[in-house]
């Protein structure tokens, strides 16, 4: 039994977790990565159109149409969008032990648009935070690029991972890392190697996250965030949250 498993079984059977809700909303004309297609939210069908009402009675919806891509709001990467040799490992292929895991949140507040995150960012803020990454964990990186900078022209701009420091935390055999930001590394600079690195050693990302600093100094906690079974796809949005003990 590891660290965490222990911790659950010792809490008491009636304490209710904190839940804390990492996801953000989808709506219409939300920032959306450059080139990906927009996201739209319309109503399909109201239930006055059912129940056969004139439209002088106020509409209340009944069926909403989504329309987005499977890399909107907060969302994972499959392994098959990191590169074309990884083009089998669709998000229904990967297991679910992928997005139900142990994990942390790192403090990278000090990095500002389009810095990289390197290795040294990485074990100085472990150090900070007393933690160690073990095998299979979700590493979050808080960087506060959200509050600052949501619906701003800067935040197309997150800082990201070095591709040293991808390929370093993929080497302590992490299932996963998540970053605020639309991007897990630094446009034009090691975005795409960062994703090169994800399909070579094996381990995802998550994007679009929000709330992170409500875990700094929180510890370990279980990290969720199941992707829907989209057959072949590339990624998908979640509902991310961390559950504490």
């Amino acid at each position: 039994m590891n660290c965490f498993s222990a911790a659950l079984s010792s809490a008491g059977a009636n304490v209710m977790p904190e839940l804390i809700d990492l996801s953000q909303e989808l709506y219409s004309d939300m920032p959306v990565f450059s080139g990906m297609p927009p996201v739209r939210v319309t109503v399909h069908a109201t239930h006055e159109q059912w129940e056969g009402l004139p439209p002088s009675v106020g509409a209340t919806p009944a069926v909403n149409r989504l329309e987005l891509s499977e890399h909107s709001g907060t969302h994972v990467d499959a392994l098959s969008h990191m590169g074309r040799p990884w083009h089998g490992q669709t998000i229904d292929t990967m297991p679910l032990t992928q997005f139900y895991t142990a994990g942390i949140c790192l403090d990278l507040s000090h990095r500002g648009p389009n810095e990289l995150i390197e290795v040294n960012d990485l074990q100085a803020a472990l150090a900070t935070a007393g933690l160690n990454i073990e095998p299979g964990d979700t590493v979050l990186l808080y960087t506060d690029h959200y509050r600052r900078t949501f619906g701003s022209s800067t935040w197309a701009e997150p800082p990201g991972l070095s591709e040293e420091a991808a390929r370093w935390l993929g080497q302590q055999r992490i299932a996963a890392f998540g970053v605020e930001g639309m991007s897990p590394g630094v446009r034009h600079l090691s975005n795409r190697a960062v994703h090169r690195v994800c399909g070579e050693l094996g381990f995802t990302h998550y994007e679009g996250l929000i709330n992170l600093h409500q875990l700094i100094g929180r510890g370990r906690f279980r990290f969720i965030a199941l992707p829907l079974r989209i057959r072949g796809g590339s990624g998908s949005p979640v509902r991310a949250v961390a559950v504490i003990e």
